[in-house]
């Protein structure tokens, strides 16, 4: 649930403080009262507010001088200035010095509280419009994430095999956006605004995929009263993803062999057959070369889906897409949920680049969200993630707590020797790079830097 708004108060009338207090905590904010500009300056040094309310005149200085503090406060709040000395040239004065309105004394209740809410909600929208313009500035193909070499080739793969007709095998570790890799293959084809359908292949009952997959005529079995089209006639035109491909049922495989070789289907309880256009993409977690070897996949399937053959990276092999991917996964949690979250500190970055993520881009977007939810301060620190990520580094990355490993000019005190005592240079060599990677914490451009070779080159050597 998100936090009640806050407010910063600063008026020097103690009675009509009291008052504005109680009457704006009635209304579910909350609020710090504050008798001075002094005061104000160190609150809002302390606990920036959504809204900043000060009296024109304060006992030691006016409340304009509250707004340059105000203005460097990231994001800034919405000012309103009251005072009971009102006049154009006064209100003309604190517009151009940044405060958002103006109010005069004696404030009239109703009016006053409709003012807090007006610039409360000007500044939620300005804060979900920035949101949503960071989310878009965030590097995407077609919804997919990535900067690494192992995306980029991805794409340029995509690209590539999506102008052609052909079946297309998306292989890849649970997590990792299989079913995004498919949509971009949709959205960068000719076939981009006809149907894309997408089938959950483990999640229909076996004696009730053939129905869905081709339709039925009326009268085809007990129930089937009417007639009705079938996966791949919805997408005619268009596209059909396979998910789970590896689950379905070696019967239903050789149907949809034969709907790869001549593009017919036939409903059950036809004798008609539909010649359809559509482009099957099968996706899969499990290893179908194993599947076809242990007799639960059908080769010439295999092999007629492997035409054209996508696979997807996991997350540990991404380098600093963990990074931008946790920027954007936070950035869209601000937005739903109207927090204000800024980012993370250098240890839990450390701590996010050292874990494995067995569960891949999933696993690291419920990380997030758990860290944001539990997050009571203005960064995510390593308390708000999943014990695991703290207790589970990847192997030869430094804890998050972990000191520097020697300078550069020292050899690895724990690398492998040969029988005479010295280490082999491809040992040297990778230990090395690991010494780099720790004493930047895990940063790739300054490790390149260190190690005089490009980021590309770092990869590969990583690879």
């Amino acid at each position: 649930m998100a936090q009640p708004e806050s407010i910063l108060l600063v008026e020097d009338d103690r009675g009509l403080r009291e008052l504005l207090t109680e009457e704006l905590e009635a209304e579910g904010y909350r609020v710090t009262p504050c008798r001075d500009a002094s005061e104000g300056e160190q609150a809002l040094g302390e606990t920036p507010p959504d809204l900043l309310i000060s009296d024109l005149r304060l006992p030691d200085a006016s409340g304009l001088t509250l707004l340059p503090v105000a203005k460097n406060i990231e994001p800034p709040p919405a000012i309103l200035i009251i005072t009971a000395f009102g006049s154009v040239q006064q209100a003309v004065e604190a517009l151009k010095a940044g405060a958002d309105d103006f109010l005069t004394k004696p404030l009239e209740m109703d009016h006053f509280l409709l003012a807090v809410s007006r610039l409360l909600e000007n500044r939620r929208l300005k804060s979900e419009v920035l949101q949503y313009r960071s989310l878009l500035a965030i590097e995407q193909f077609n919804g997919i994430i990535g900067q690494s070499p192992a995306m980029q080739q991805l794409f340029h793969q995509i690209r590539q095999i999506a102008s052609a007709d052909g079946p297309v095998l998306v292989q890849g570790e649970s997590g990792t956006g299989k079913e995004l890799v498919a949509r971009a293959l949709h959205e960068e084809s000719g076939r981009r605004g006809k149907p894309y359908m997408v089938v959950n292949c483990g999640g229909i009952p076996a004696e009730l995929m053939e129905s869905e997959f081709f339709g039925h005529a009326a009268g085809a079995f007990t129930g089937a009263r009417t007639q009705r089209a079938g996966l791949f006639q919805q997408a005619d035109g268009g596209t059909l993803l396979l998910d789970e491909l590896g689950e379905m049922p070696l019967a239903l495989q050789a149907k949809l062999l034969r709907v790869l070789q001549d593009g017919r289907v036939r409903p059950v309880g036809s004798d008609h057959e539909i010649q359809l256009d559509v482009r099957i993409i099968g996706a899969t977690n499990r290893n179908l070369t194993e599947a076809v070897a242990d007799g639960s996949f059908r080769e010439d399937l295999f092999y007629r889906l492997e035409t054209f053959a996508l696979q997807v990276p996991p997350l540990r092999g991404r380098g600093e897409d963990t990074l931008l991917l946790a920027e954007f996964f936070l950035t869209r949690f601000n937005a739903r949920k109207q927090q204000s979250i800024r980012g993370f500190t250098d240890d839990t970055l450390r701590a996010l680049l050292q874990y494995s993520f067995p569960g891949n881009v999933r696993e690291l977007q419920n990380a997030v969200e758990r860290a944001a939810t539990f997050c009571d301060s203005a960064l995510i620190e390593t308390r708000h993630l999943p014990q695991r990520i703290l207790d589970n580094p990847t192997e030869g990355l430094p804890r998050p707590d972990a000191q520097p490993l020697p300078s550069r000019t020292s050899l690895p005190a724990t690398a492998e020797t040969d029988p005479a005592g010295m280490p082999s240079l491809e040992t040297v060599q990778r230990d090395y790079i690991h010494q780099v990677l720790n004493a930047t914490a895990g940063n790739k451009r300054k490790a390149a830097d260190i190690l005089g070779i490009t980021r590309r080159t770092l990869y590969r050597w990583l690879e």
